[in-house]
């Protein structure tokens, strides 16, 4: 049987209360969360007046969170010596001159690769910026193929 690649959408009576409506489809709170929290990355977003607005709580959390961040700016949480590297990349956003900025560093043995991305609306506007920390070690000691799982 092959299946249909349209999909019907949930009629709006019929999805839950709470459901978050995006352009590609829709998400309960409970389910974002459940998958930001899943993903194998640190996720951290500042919003446009640089406020810690959110973290995710992934298992393997490479650079700890406590909630204490929130609603603290972004300069308040990072060591001294980055506070000009942070701040540099947060204006070069903010101004539009860029949209990445990416790093890696070596921590307790790991690999660790640092990204931030400017997060804009789909007119351009700045909304804020989200930092993604992922361990790339056992992804850089991959070699050959392994295609779907037997």
């Amino acid at each position: 049987m092959v299946e249909d690649k349209k999909t019907t959408p949930t009629p709006k009576s019929q999805q839950p209360e709470g459901t978050l409506k995006f352009e590609t489809g829709s998400l309960s709170k409970e389910q974002l969360d459940g998958l930001l929290n899943t993903l194998p990355v640190d996720i951290t977003f500042i919003d446009a007046d640089n406020t810690v607005r959110y973290f995710n709580n992934s298992e393997e959390r490479i650079f700890v969170r406590p909630k204490a961040v929130l609603g603290r700016k972004v300069q308040m949480c990072h060591p001294q010596k980055s506070l000009h590297l942070v701040n540099k990349i947060v204006e070069s956003f903010k101004n539009g001159k860029k949209n990445v900025a990416q790093f890696w560093i070596t921590l307790n043995n790991r690999f660790v690769h640092i990204r931030f991305f400017a997060v804009r609306n789909t007119n351009g506007k700045y909304l804020g910026t989200v930092e993604v920390v992922q361990d790339l070690t056992d992804i850089k000691k991959l070699e050959g193929e392994r295609r779907l799982l037997g």
